[in-house]
């Protein structure tokens, strides 16, 4: 059996997914892979059924916003680990804001039912076969998602500040 590592995960994701596989790289020594939507859930199963593999915990889950990457302004990345083999994988996936919308891992990782819904209450994006997709932290009546780059920083119309301070 080879060496469980980044080269090893990568080899077998490619293997199994090579045309949903946008891009791979290995920023700071975890391997993150920028991965076609529609492949979500088959490519996270495979990481947790694997039987060298055993991707077992799903870490994190969260939703980004880039407003200039046209047709792919939104995006989940998710973090996955493998206490067995101490090895960490990142997947992201993009889809454009005017349909926001991928497959829900619910199913496969129960952690991932208040993670996907603290994306969408956040960022908008709906996961499809959600068992119970309603926001969790703002409240009902919010028709606007309070993460995306939407709204400026700051109040252009404050004038009891001295931006010299803040190096401007």
């Amino acid at each position: 059996m080879s060496e469980i590592n980044n080269a090893y995960l990568l080899k077998e994701l490619q293997e199994q997914f090579s045309d949903a596989i946008i891009s791979a790289e290995e920023p700071y020594g975890m391997l993150t892979i920028v991965l076609r939507k529609e492949q979500i859930v088959p490519c996270v199963q495979y990481l947790k059924d694997h039987a060298q593999l055993k991707m077992q915990f799903l870490t994190d889950l969260c939703g980004v916003h880039f407003p200039d990457q046209v047709g792919n302004e939104l995006g989940v990345v998710y973090h996955f680990h493998s206490f067995i083999n101490n090895l960490r994988v990142r997947i992201k996936c993009f889809m454009p804001a005017e349909n926001p919308q991928i497959d829900s891992i619910s199913g496969i990782f129960g952690a991932a039912n208040w993670q996907e819904r603290e994306t969408f209450d956040f960022y908008g994006i709906e996961f499809l076969g959600h068992p119970n997709l309603k926001r969790i932290l703002n409240v009902d009546e919010m028709d606007y998602f309070p993460m995306r780059k939407e709204y400026p920083l700051e109040d252009q119309t404050r004038t009891d500040k001295d931006d010299t301070y803040f190096g401007r």
